[in-house]
């Protein structure tokens, strides 16, 4: 599989038309790659909202369907995966996410210095 995998904070930008997300992110982001998004993003962004540290549309579901991402599930393999995720933190939203752009062959695109370090090949989404 080929394509780019998006980090949580990267999908709000990118769905709430933040000038956070840099230009070559956004245009990688429309030049046809197949974009995805990350079941443990849908988790991590429900928590966070249920724990009021961020606000979410009440039609979330649907703009996503609308944006055009494609949905990567986390499957059993993803998840044995993030326990041999190296980090240098304990966040278990990143080890997913990069578990899965690993196992998929996904370029990573995301904004978190700690991931941009750890991780080859993930991608500057503020650049």
């Amino acid at each position: 599989m080929t394509g780019l995998l998006l980090d949580t904070h990267v999908v709000l930008w990118l769905l709430d038309g933040s000038p956070r997300l840099g230009e070559r992110a956004r245009e990688r982001i429309t030049a046809g790659e197949v974009v995805f998004f990350s079941g443990a993003s849908a988790w991590e962004m429900s928590i966070k909202a249920n724990l009021g540290k961020l606000a979410l549309p009440a039609d979330l579901d649907e703009v996503i369907e609308r944006s055009g991402l494609r949905d990567l599930p986390v499957t059993r393999r993803h998840a044995l995966a993030s326990g041999h995720t190296v980090l240098p933190h304990r966040d278990p939203f990143d080890a997913i996410l990069v578990a899965q752009a690993t196992a998929e062959r996904l370029t990573l695109l995301t904004a978190d210095e700690k991931l941009l370090s750890a991780l080859p090949g993930a991608v500057d989404a503020t650049r």
